[in-house]
This record gives C-alpha cells, sequence and structure tokens, in this order.
C-alpha cells in the first residue's frame, strides 16, 4: 500500500510542476487600457485589474487597446492594437521596418520627447535608487538623429522558405531576425545596404555558414566583418573580394573568436576617427570598442573635460579608459594623465594612440578593475580629478577606492542610470561628495538606451 501512495503523490508533484511550468494561457481579444507612463524600455505602462502590464508602442498618456502577448507572476506584456486617443507626442516613423525590427523601440515618439523622457529617467533613478539628487541639471547632449549608429552586430540568416538571407535585427519580442531592407539609423554605407548585403551572402556556398555580421565605421573606412563558422571557398572569397572593390567596403573574415579577425579585401585597414579641438587622431581595430555615435562622442568630450575645470598642474585618472578615447583629450590640457582598462588590447591601442599624437604625459596601465586593486602602483599616486566610465554594471568596487584617492572632482560617464544612480548614493552618502549636476546624452536615438554623466566635488 505504501508503494501505491507514494507513487501516487509523486504523480501528483509531477503533474502540479508540469502545471506550474505550462504558460497561463492568453486572452484572444482586445483589452482597452489607458498608459500611465513610460517604462525605462520605452513601453507604455498600464494597469489592469491592478497588475501592471506593459505595453509595447503605446505612449504615455495614450488609451488604446492590446492584445496580451505574455504573462508572468509580477507583470504582463502586451502589444498595442488600436489607438483610441494618441499622444501629443506621437510621429510617424520614418523606417518602413520600425514596427517589426527590434533595432529601434521608439521611432514612434518624437525625437525631443525622446530625450526629455530620458532626462526624466536619469532623474527618478537617482532619487529613487540613489537618494540623490544634483544641484543643476545639465542640458541634453544631441545630435544627429539618422545614419547616427557607426557601430552595430548585425545577425545573418539564410531563411529557405523565404528564399532570401536575412540581415538586421531581431524582430521585437522574438529571436526571428527582422526581414528589413535598409536600416536608418545605420551609417548610410551600410544601412543603405541591407538587402544587397542579403542578395550577396545568398550568392555563396556558405550561405547558411555566415552568422552575423559586425559593422565598424571609421573617418576614413567602413569594415564589414563576415563571422565565418566554415572556411569558404574560392568562389565565395572572390565574391566578397569583387563587393568590396566595387563598393568600397573594406571586409574582414572571423573564422573563430574576436582574435581571428584579419582582413579580406584591402589587406589593411588603419581605422581612425578624429577629435579636431584637440588635434588628435585616434585609431582603432575594427573589433576594438568605439563609441557609436561620433558627434555625440565629440560634445560628450567636451563637456566631461569642462565639468572636471582642468589646469595645467593637474594629475587625473582615468578609469576604464578603453582606447584613450578620453585620456589623450585630457592630456592636452593636464600635467599628467592616467589611463586604467581591463583589456590589455585596448591598453596597447592606446599607447598606440600616445605616440601616434606624440603624446608624452599620458601612462596607461591594464588591470581589472572589479578586483583588489589597491596594491597597484598607481593607486599609491594622488589625483586631482578622476573620469570614470564604466560598463553598464557600474563601478561599484571601485567606490571605496575612488574614496581612499579623494580626489577634488569625479565626472562619471554612464550607459546605465540604474548604476549611475547606485554608484551617486555611495559617493554621496559615504564618500564625501555632493552630486553638483547630471544629465543625459542622445547617444542612442530612437532606442530605449540611456547615456549619462554626472560631476562630483568633494565637500
Amino acid at each position: 500500500m505504501s508503494f501505491y501512495r507514494t507513487g501516487s503523490h509523486n504523480k501528483q508533484k509531477s503533474e502540479s510542476k508540469l502545471s506550474r511550468r505550462r504558460k497561463p494561457k492568453l486572452p484572444n481579444y482586445p483589452v482597452r487600457a489607458e498608459i500611465e507612463s513610460l517604462s525605462h524600455e520605452g513601453r507604455g505602462v498600464a494597469h489592469i485589474e491592478g497588475k501592471t502590464v506593459f505595453v509595447h508602442g503605446a505612449l504615455s498618456g495614450e488609451e488604446v487597446s492590446f492584445f496580451y502577448i505574455a504573462k508572468s507572476r509580477k507583470h504582463d506584456e502586451g502589444k498595442i492594437c488600436e489607438i483610441f486617443r494618441a499622444s501629443e507626442y506621437r510621429v510617424e516613423p520614418l523606417c518602413q521596418h520600425a514596427n517589426l525590427c527590434g533595432g529601434c523601440s521608439l521611432q514612434h515618439l518624437s525625437a525631443e520627447q525622446q530625450i526629455i523622457s530620458k532626462q526624466q529617467l536619469l532623474m527618478d533613478s537617482l532619487q529613487r535608487i540613489g537618494k540623490v539628487e544634483p544641484e543643476s541639471v545639465l542640458a541634453p547632449l544631441t545630435g544627429p538623429h539618422w545614419g547616427y549608429r557607426h557601430k552595430a552586430r548585425l545577425g545573418v540568416k539564410d531563411v529557405r522558405k523565404k528564399g532570401r538571407v536575412l540581415v538586421g535585427f531581431r524582430e521585437k519580442q522574438s529571436r526571428y531576425l527582422a526581414d528589413i531592407r535598409q536600416c536608418e539609423v545605420l551609417h548610410p554605407s551600410v544601412g543603405k545596404r541591407i538587402e544587397a548585403l542579403g542578395d550577396l551572402i545568398k550568392q555563396m556556398q556558405a550561405s547558411d555558414r555566415i552568422a552575423q555580421i559586425e559593422v565598424a565605421v571609421g573617418d576614413n573606412a567602413t569594415v564589414l566583418i563576415f563571422r565565418n563558422l566554415d572556411p569558404l571557398s574560392g568562389s565565395d572569397t572572390e565574391l566578397l573580394i569583387q563587393y568590396a572593390k566595387d563598393t568600397g567596403l573594406h571586409i574582414h573574415l572571423q573564422p573563430g573568436g574576436p582574435d581571428s579577425c584579419y582582413p579580406l579585401y584591402p589587406e589593411s585597414s588603419d581605422l581612425s576617427y578624429q577629435l579636431p579641438a584637440y588635434d588628435l587622431t585616434l585609431g582603432f581595430l575594427p573589433t576594438d570598442f568605439t563609441q557609436v555615435n561620433p558627434q555625440i562622442n565629440q560634445k560628450m568630450i567636451d563637456q566631461a573635460l569642462s565639468l572636471l575645470e582642468l589646469k595645467k598642474t593637474d594629475i587625473v585618472l582615468d578609469l576604464f579608459c578603453g582606447l584613450g578615447n578620453f585620456t589623450l583629450p585630457i592630456a592636452t590640457r593636464v600635467k599628467q594623465a592616467h589611463g586604467v582598462e581591463g583589456s590589455e588590447a585596448l591598453v596597447e591601442r592606446a599607447r598606440e594612440n600616445a605616440t601616434r599624437n606624440t603624446i608624452e604625459n599620458a601612462e596607461f596601465t591594464a588591470a581589472d578593475l572589479t578586483q583588489d586593486i589597491s596594491q597597484q602602483t598607481w593607486m599609491q599616486n594622488s589625483y586631482d580629478k578622476i573620469l570614470i566610465d564604466p560598463p553598464r554594471s557600474g563601478a561599484a568596487e571601485m567606490m571605496p577606492h575612488i574614496g581612499k584617492l579623494a580626489p577634488e572632482r569625479i565626472l562619471y560617464v554612464s550607459c546605465h542610470p540604474g548604476t549611475l544612480a547606485r554608484d551617486a548614493g555611495l559617493l554621496v552618502h559615504d564618500y564625501g561628495y555632493k552630486l553638483v549636476s547630471a544629465g543625459v546624452m542622445d547617444m542612442f536615438p530612437h532606442t530605449a538606451h540611456v547615456e549619462s554623466m554626472a560631476l562630483f566635488v568633494r565637500k
């Protein structure tokens, strides 16, 4: 009897687990809702029977109907069906693929209102997460809304049912590639050739073995890195070389990891971008991290250096310095600049850029800034100013070290308002700084991505 009771009990438990795993059935009819606000991901926020619903394609203040596309314990998701009352800031997207492609999420919101919403999101995050408020709000840094994107990673998929190779970004709320013909936010050298790239790959024997195309645009050339999962045949290689000759694009192949990337045609690609205000030319490899929006990058550097109030006698530390994007302009204004970066390859590039521009007062060190760096030689020095430009995860691990160094000013450049707000709270509440100013930069128009900077001054 015990055996059967146990078996029955286990069967009930198994059925219970299966029941919990089953996705809840979604209503197959539209639901009407008032959109109360815009989420940090650019989705409309509504409440249905007290539960939060994120509605893709809806804007704050609108009355819409939507279909449920997902349900979870904490919140649900919907996709807009019909608009009964439109926001005054709703616009017609320029891109014909805006409702399908996941590369942009905010083309239906006016560009002017996009940046206002991002500024408000930053302020809300600082208050809610960091419990801080800037003494002044910086005017947003804005630039071109179209053709601005100089770095991208495009998916590639040979879809036999369509008889086409798709090139581009994923569909909204989907793992499938969007069927697009061009991209309005990519640099025109690539954005206008999306369909042509698909046609090119369709001609190749390895049409189903090209995984992605990475785009890197410099002032002097555009590089396309084809991620080839198998070695290419002679005919495929010739196709790519001829395409490069016909278009002027540089083509590289990447059969393995980033270190396996090499030029196919021409034999080399000396990519670079200029910072005219500082008489600098910075070289980079197509696989290196660089800012996607060069016009905003130049404005960002100008504002950062202005807020730091650099003096000829200053010694400045630049953390997460990359290839010297901030360090080298800083070096033109101060006694000494020291950049620290986790990537050995980027540190080498930064040193090359210092030599290229005859900058002799800039030093660079490779160090993992997520680990204990208290015994590093450069940590034994004193610094008048510190600039920090961390990844999305922020720099919570660095806050005690920065607090110990106690510079007069700290300029924090951020690509995630939540981690900036967290670290701002630490600097203000634990390490004796005041948040003097903060503001956003329109680095990624038509997306929910928020780039910002904040100035901290020692009390």
